[in-house]
């Protein structure tokens, strides 16, 4: 059985044991995204340039493991 390729990748965290932000990349679409959480409660969402376009990165080979 082949080993699956994750979709996601993990680029960016800060935060704590109760609170975090983290950016992840598709690696399809090279689309970034913001996940944040604060205790239970969490949300993610699209980072967008100031223009309001998503952030598109392709992912660095470091995470292509």
């Amino acid at each position: 059985m082949a080993k699956k390729e994750k979709r996601f990748v993990k680029t960016y965290s800060q935060g704590g044991w109760d609170r975090s932000m983290e950016i992840w990349v598709d690696r399809q679409t090279g689309v970034n995204y913001v996940c944040t959480q604060n205790g239970y409660a969490g949300g993610m969402t699209p980072l967008l340039n100031r223009d309001g376009t998503p952030v598109i990165t392709s992912v660095p080979t470091e995470f292509d493991k």
